[in-house]
């Protein structure tokens, strides 16, 4: 049985964990804020809008389901995004297929008590979107996903407003909802309900994980610098079918499960050892794991001395030649004994 890393890692889990959710929301920005130049405004997570194009024409919607703008509580909308980050094809979908955003509520902003969003007023600014997503959105979202939303998960909050041209001919139309966005911001396809699904923000195994200057956290190439080397994702629901367990509970069956992930990941007990790394897992509180969130990854690291997560490049899979921590190899590590055969 293999121990938790340092204590000082477990501060470090911590930051992590509060960069994750910081990278959604600088992300949304980033994105948001600059793709596109049509006429359609789509908001992000923390309240920033992109732009886009005008409700599609038949020729855009081919499908022939009703265009995003008449959209109800319910509905789930999708639009193309290429590589450059232009978005087309507005459109709604069924939210059993994959869609990009799920209506939580419509607001008519004319009806705000006050004559901000009058006859000839501009549409809001990002920073005034921000405040109408916390002010109108948050409170129907939360209550239309009966309570089951995680703050830092996998979902964001964001509204979508009309298209420029529909703003200036007095749509005042405000359509809140939850989308999941990937580290640039990017709306990402999902599946399902978001009511019915994991909120829980994971890696798949082999993926390499780096926090960048911006605190941000994101997948990288595994020969690029990382701290984190994921090994398998865990799903808490089964274990813990009754109430919310304890962050204490979640160490004591993760530190097996996640020790032996390690061991199967890199082949055997042998290499985990001559690697130097440590198993390492995530844990979910309590507002995660009444939000949603019921999954966490185990992954590989190397605690430093001075209190953090060394920087790895390479994968461990490739054995001790195949990658570094701090720029050096693995440090030899002296013989073990043979292990004991197991009894009769």
């Amino acid at each position: 049985m293999t121990t938790r890393p340092a204590r000082s890692a477990v501060a470090v889990r911590t930051g992590l964990v509060a960069a994750l959710a910081a990278a959604v929301a600088v992300g949304s920005y980033d994105y948001f804020s600059t793709a596109g130049s049509g006429s359609g405004a789509s908001a992000s997570g923390d309240g920033t809008s992109v732009s886009g194009p005008s409700t599609p024409s038949d020729g855009d919607n081919p499908t022939g389901v009703a265009p995003f703008t008449t959209a109800d509580v319910g509905a789930c909308l999708t639009w193309d995004i290429t590589g450059d980050g232009t978005v087309s094809r507005f459109q709604q979908a069924d939210c059993s297929a994959e869609h990009r955003f799920e209506i939580s509520a419509r607001e008519n902003l004319a009806t705000y008590p006050s004559s901000e969003f009058g006859e000839n007023a501009p549409i809001p600014d990002l920073t005034r979107q921000a405040q109408l997503r916390e002010e109108l959105c948050h409170t129907p979202t939360v209550r239309y996903l009966e309570g089951r939303f995680d703050p830092a998960g996998r979902y964001s909050i964001a509204p979508i407003l009309p298209p420029a041209e529909a703003w200036a001919a007095g749509d005042r139309t405000m359509l809140c909802g939850i989308q999941s966005t990937d580290a640039n911001g990017t709306p990402v396809l999902t599946a399902g309900p978001a009511a019915e699904q994991d909120q829980a923000v994971v890696a798949e195994p082999g993926a390499c994980l780096f926090v960048d200057e911006s605190r941000s956290l994101r997948t990288v190439d595994c020969a690029a610098d990382h701290q984190l080397e994921t090994t398998l994702v865990v799903d808490l629901a089964p274990v813990f079918p009754e109430g919310t367990p304890s962050i204490e509970d979640q160490d004591n069956h993760l530190r097996d499960v996640c020790f032996q992930a390690g061991v199967d990941y890199l082949g055997s007990d042998e290499n985990l050892y001559q690697s130097t790394l440590q198993p390492y897992w995530g844990t979910l509180p309590e507002t995660s794991w009444v939000g949603g969130s019921r999954s966490v990854n185990c992954s590989l690291v190397f605690a430093d001395e001075a209190g953090g997560f060394a920087t790895l490049n390479g994968s461990a899979r490739d054995g001790r030649e195949g990658f570094t921590i701090n720029g050096q190899p693995p440090a030899e590590q002296p013989e073990r004994n043979p292990l004991r055969e197991p009894a009769a």
